[in-house]
């Protein structure tokens, strides 16, 4: 009893208290056609040693860990032991949204240092106190680009992650709001002529992703100067940080945001992940969520506090510029303390690692015979044919503990048959040929047997 203390008499008295003599009686408001009527059809309890033995035993079951090549806005990268160590200390994991910020200056602390590397790695003046995940930083630049502009057209790259755009379309469809994709060029970049076609003086925002989906690098500093000449803010995502170890930060953007689950932040099966949204200063007012600044207290010792807090909880509704109802502090936090333990140094060695394996891995792909979709510069994603696609090469792979590359026509019918892997610092030189090999083995049998037959 030691975690579920409900003995029958504890469960009588509970039941006296609500003026009630049974459990059939408690829920007797429920229709009893729609009651099960009996008890659940479960094991019998088991002692605490028991459940310890049992998840460990299922634990044995997964053998090593797999090596995962399966990337599109979800990153494997070494998490260093002391991101743990300190999350988990009490004062962090059971801090939640500060609305008494007096009490909670190590929370705002940590959450004012959050920002602080956040505009540090993008080049932007200010930070909010993060977002729920990338998906969402999407919509919410957006809308923040709306309130700035007042237009009403926005231009998406549809190289950036479409499952961000999918939650951006459902933002946005009864805000009135026209919300046009533009294709990319042979290169995986913007498609520069469409863009510039497309372009006018009732575009609020023009959105990219640098590395973009593909993983190819966007021109940001060309495309800001357009959409400058027009009137029109740009909005560069980021769904994997760990390029800007290496890359120059997208200065010339108005509003940068995305996803920085890739530094620190586990990948636990889907989340929780923690987005991010960074703006230049004259745009402060109309962020979404919450900004922590400094200030000085009475006795003029260091000090933080909420300094700007645009939700309809804190301010008049019709001045609020978001819904949002927390921020993801725990998870910011480890990204503090990732940034922090690796510093500018170990950041830019991470990222040249990162570099230097996804074209090691493309180089032996385009060897057994592979090709390459996009001709421009990538990070540590890139996009294949004739690699790794089909049930059967997916199922070797998993045999060979070896999680493979996402099939690109499960988003872009045009590109059926093209796979998108990601390199990361985790794989080694052997795992990587063992990919490439079991990926392509059946594209290396086809040729053969093609120039058999054309020989007969």
């Amino acid at each position: 009893m030691r975690y579920l203390p409900k003995s029958p008499q504890e469960r009588q008295q509970m039941l006296k208290a609500v003026g009630c003599d049974s459990i059939e009686e408690l829920f007797d408001s429920i229709p009893r056609p729609v009651r099960l009527g009996r008890p659940l059809t479960l094991e019998p309890g088991l002692s605490e040693p028991e459940v310890l033995r049992y998840f460990r035993d299922r634990a044995t079951e997964n053998g090593r860990p797999a090596i995962s090549f399966l990337g599109a806005g979800a990153y494997d990268h070494f998490r260093p032991a002391v991101i743990d160590a300190l999350i988990s200390r009490s004062e962090f994991y059971t801090a939640y949204t500060p609305y008494q910020p007096e009490i909670a200056q190590g929370t705002l602390q940590a959450i004012f240092e959050f920002q602080t590397l956040i505009c540090e790695l993008t080049g932007m003046e200010v930070a909010n106190a993060s977002l729920y995940d990338g998906s969402t930083a999407l919509p919410e630049a957006v809308m923040m680009a709306l309130r700035i502009s007042g237009r009403e057209r926005v231009l998406v790259a549809r190289s950036v992650h479409p499952e961000y755009r999918q939650v951006l379309r459902t933002y946005l469809q009864h805000l009135g709001t026209t919300l046009e994709e533009i294709l990319c060029e042979e290169s995986g970049r913007i498609d520069g002529a469409e863009f510039s076609e497309r372009l006018g003086s009732d575009v609020a925002a023009i959105v990219v992703q640098s590395p973009n989906f593909f993983g190819v690098v966007e021109d940001v500093a060309s495309i800001a100067a357009q959409a400058h000449a027009a009137g029109a803010l740009l909005i560069v995502m980021i769904t994997e940080p760990a390029s800007l170890g290496i890359l120059r930060p997208p200065a010339e953007a108005d509003i940068v945001a995305g996803e920085v689950q890739s530094l620190g932040v586990p990948l636990s099966y889907g989340g929780p992940y923690v987005g991010f949204l960074a703006t230049r200063e004259k745009y402060v007012r109309s962020m979404p969520g919450r900004l922590v600044g400094q200030t000085t207290d009475a006795n003029g010792e260091r000090g933080f506090c909420l300094t700007l807090s645009t939700r309809e909880q804190h301010i008049r509704r019709e001045k609020a510029t978001s819904n949002i109802c927390t921020n993801q502090s725990l998870c910011a936090l480890m990204v503090a303390i990732f940034l922090s333990v690796y510093g500018k140094r170990g950041l830019r060695e991470l990222a040249v690692h990162n570099l230097s394996k996804s074209h090691y891995a493309a180089e032996r792909f385009q060897q057994a015979g592979a090709r390459l979709c996009f001709t421009g510069s990538f990070f540590n994603e890139f996009a294949v044919v004739g690699a790794g696609t089909g049930e059967q090469i997916q199922e070797r792979l998993l045999e060979a503990n070896i999680v493979g590359g996402l099939d690109l026509g499960r988003f872009y019918p045009e590109l059926a048959g093209a796979t998108l892997y990601c390199v990361t610092e985790t794989a080694s030189r052997e795992q990587i040929d063992d990919l490439v090999k079991i990926a392509t083995e059946r594209m290396e049998g086809a040729a053969v047997l093609g120039t058999s037959n054309h020989s007969g």
